[in-house]
């Protein structure tokens, strides 16, 4: 575990050994899960009422940081990514209007709540159970502020399952997710972790989360990969196989998106959590 993963114990550690009573650190924690929740709640809400007052837009993508890398067995880079996105949305070497001739400062376009504060929340002691609520909460808070529509900055694959969790729940049923990556994230419980960034998908699963999983791009599975797929009648498509799928997977639609940089090539993404050689080139990424 990092430096970052240790942090939060550490604190709880110490105060555990200057006999600070449990119940006074878990209110102390009741009150940050509060106001981290009052932070995102009142952010998206100003942005829905601009949205709204402006009119026109039948949904706006928000975007909503999740900087979590703990869960990663290997590199823990994904939890500084969100604000590092951001600075490439807004990069200086291009304008903001899409391809398609939308304008990114259009807040009926593109608007953006900020960040949950995951290492503070940490730093104070609460284990993922809670902490995987909080995300969840989270997102369910952007998605109440219609007609905003939650797009999750990343933090490692972990948060995959709260954020799926939080969609399945809010829209009252399972959803059809399309999850291109190069390993399938469906090990039952990856070095002793439920909550590890390769085990995000078997939570989801389980859980009843999702009605349809295609996993594309698999290029990273081994025999449990295998046997967890069958087991939750996930659809595994592997780059080995591609150029034989790829008229079908074309032709896919009203997916649910969960994209690993992991299917990219490794040499261009920075401080991906777990590298994985070949890649899927990015022409094939345009949609």
């Amino acid at each position: 575990m990092s430096i970052i993963g240790r942090r939060g114990i550490h604190f709880l550690r110490k105060l555990s050994a200057e006999n600070v009573p449990s119940d006074l650190i878990e209110k102390g924690q009741s009150r940050l899960i509060d106001a981290s929740l009052t932070l995102i709640r009142e952010s998206a809400k100003l942005r829905g009422e601009l949205v709204r007052a402006l009119g026109g837009s039948v949904a706006s993508t928000s975007l909503l940081g999740v900087p979590l890398g703990h869960n990663s067995s290997f590199l823990q880079g994904p939890a500084f990514a969100p604000p590092r996105i951001r600075e490439a949305i807004w990069c200086g070497s291009t304008n903001s209007t899409t391809e398609e001739g939308k304008e990114l400062r259009d807040p009926r376009v593109l608007t953006d709540v900020g960040d949950i504060p995951i290492q503070e929340i940490r730093d104070c002691g609460v284990e993922d159970d809670r902490l995987m609520n909080v995300i969840s909460e989270s997102v369910k808070l952007v998605m109440e502020q219609d007609p905003l529509r939650p797009l999750v900055l990343g933090g490692d694959h972990s948060i995959s399952y709260p954020v799926v969790r939080a969609v399945s729940e809010k829209l009252g049923g399972p959803v059809d997710i399309l999850h291109l990556d190069a390993h399938p994230d469906i090990y039952d419980a990856f070095e002793g972790n439920v909550y590890s960034h390769a085990s995000s998908f078997a939570r989801i699963m389980e859980g009843g989360y999702a009605r349809r999983l295609l996993q594309v791009g698999i290029r990273s599975i081994n025999i449990e990969g295998r046997e967890q797929g069958k087991r939750f009648g996930v659809e595994q498509y592997e780059m080995r196989t591609f150029s034989r799928d790829r008229h079908f997977l074309e032709n896919l639609v009203s997916l649910s998106l969960s994209l690993s940089l992991l299917l990219l090539s490794v040499s261009l993404p920075p401080s991906v959590p777990a590298p994985c050689v070949s890649f899927f080139l990015y022409v094939c990424m345009y949609f």
